[in-house]
């Protein structure tokens, strides 16, 4: 679920927008809602939420002070308003969409599908810039800790990494394996590699050990070594992108 913070200074505004939410998104849950901009600070600060209906035009503080009060701004902010006037402030806050009342359903139904398309990139610890990082700026090896050694392993030699909750198994060429007490987007981050690359949530691959990309029957890859690794939605399109460089 995709969770939601409403503000407004009209009850009724709340309650329409709540009605359209739980009508037309159902993967939205709303977790709280104010018509007190100074109220939501905190909250927004303690829920963290997904993402923030926001009205602009309230007393005592508008919706663009409130945000210059937010310490946590890892959110979707959807400007909600009845003024078309505030746009371009809207999108040097890193809006998403602007919303001008009354909302329209379609409208609306299209913003959750960023938000939730958002969310699940959010999870997966993946970016495309993550992908594609400078060359100048990769490793060659991979800092191991293990029963009160290091183990420094080379990464051209790591064909594929699974995760394990808080844990990450990390697989070489010649049949070795070993435990990283690490998750696996800290450990993506560690090898800072071209070579290694996201292409599910719970796993790494290198893209010189791939043998097969398979499209049909649900997408997943054939390694060098018979592996076969799933490949998740949103990473499908990235694959090609990382082939490119093999």
């Amino acid at each position: 679920m995709i969770t939601a913070i409403l503000i407004d200074d009209e009850q009724d505004a709340i309650e329409s927008l709540a009605w359209e939410i739980k009508t037309f998104c159902k993967e939205i849950n709303i977790i709280d809602s104010f018509t007190n901009p100074e109220d939501a600070i905190s909250a927004i600060n303690y829920l963290k939420p997904d993402c923030v209906f926001l009205d602009i035009e309230m007393p005592k503080i508008d919706g663009f002070q409130l945000l210059s009060h937010l310490k946590y701004r890892d959110f979707d902010l959807v400007i909600t308003t009845a003024y078309d006037n505030y746009a371009l402030k809207a999108f040097r806050e890193n809006a998403i969409d602007y919303l001008l009342k009354p909302i329209d359903n379609d409208d609306l139904v299209k913003v959750v599908k960023r938000i939730k398309k958002n969310k699940l990139n959010k999870q997966l610890g993946f970016s495309l810039q993550d992908l594609l990082l400078p060359s100048e700026k990769k490793t060659k090896k991979i800092a191991i800790p293990s029963s009160g050694k290091i183990i420094f392993l080379n990464i051209a030699e790591v064909t594929h990494c699974k995760s394990d909750g808080n844990y990450t198994t990390i697989y070489l060429e010649n049949g070795e394996k070993h435990l990283y007490s690490k998750k696996i987007k800290d450990v993506f981050e560690a090898f800072n590699s071209d070579s290694i690359i996201r292409v599910h949530q719970s796993y790494l691959v290198n893209i010189n050990y791939i043998r097969e990309y398979v499209k049909s029957e649900g997408y997943y890859l054939i390694l060098e070594n018979n592996k076969t690794i799933p490949v998740s939605r949103p990473n499908r399109a990235y694959i090609l992108e990382a082939m490119k460089r093999v």
